[in-house]
């Protein structure tokens, strides 16, 4: 059975981080020290899960996280300090403090350093998350001891409601725009007034008037969605936002 180390310290390890082109040392009494921390460690940068759900509802979360005492959130894996930057890179996770625990240090001193040379991994860290107080593990969730990369209790949503079981999660926006386009420049004006954050769409060579007509029944832009909901064009978001 892996093992939980809640009520325990975290393990002392110095990362060697490669930060701004220079070697930088960097402590886990500099991450941890005084501080209320939340981590999640997982098999590897740039593969399915990792890439796809669990980095990026953490950078997502960040802000409410935040709202609740969390002063950072740290992904950490087992990887080096050049494939987790250009990881990070690659993401836009601008919320997260990427830590490569190279030698997995870190990670055995958890106990959850697993032997994944079945697919050509070697030694790297099974998925959990944790909640750490000054140095101290408050909570940890660790995924089920089962075949393949299991993914159901160390994500952010999970984590979050452990925190503040009344936590509000925030809206998440997306519009299509065109290049130029007026009405998108407004619905883009009012969405940064209320200091709403929103993922634009840019309609082009991969992102079609046809695709956009399928998603929204509409060729024109903007074509905002708020949580799943189709709101519509830029005089619609007005009256919405009021």
């Amino acid at each position: 059975m892996l093992p939980n180390h809640e009520g325990q310290k975290v393990p002392n390890v110095t990362f060697p981080l490669r930060i701004n082109d220079e070697w930088v040392n960097v402590t886990t009494d500099e991450l941890f020290a005084g501080k209320t921390v939340v981590v999640f460690s997982l098999p590897g940068a740039f593969t399915p899960t990792c890439s796809s759900a669990h980095v990026p509802g953490y950078n997502a979360l960040a802000p409410i996280f935040k709202e609740n005492g969390v002063d950072n959130i740290i992904c950490m894996s087992v990887n080096d300090t050049f494939v987790m930057n250009e990881w990070a890179k690659d993401q836009k996770a601008e919320n997260l403090t990427f830590i490569a625990d190279g030698n997995g240090e870190f990670t055995e001193g958890m106990g959850l350093l697993v032997d994944k040379s079945n697919l050509g991994f070697g030694k790297r860290s099974w998925r959990y998350s944790m909640l750490v107080k000054d140095g101290t593990i408050a909570k940890m969730f660790i995924e089920p001891e089962v075949e393949g990369d299991p993914f159901e209790v160390s994500d952010a949503e999970t984590m979050l409601k452990y925190i503040n079981p009344d936590a509000k999660e925030p809206q998440f926006i997306s519009l299509f725009t065109k290049i130029g386009c007026p009405y998108c420049a407004k619905a883009k004006a009012a969405l940064k007034e209320k200091g709403l954050e929103y993922e634009e769409i840019v309609l082009g060579e991969t992102v079609t008037t046809r695709s956009l007509k399928a998603v929204a029944g509409a060729t024109t832009v903007p074509q905002v969605y708020i949580n799943g909901k189709h709101i519509g064009g830029s005089e619609e978001l007005l009256a919405y936002l009021k």
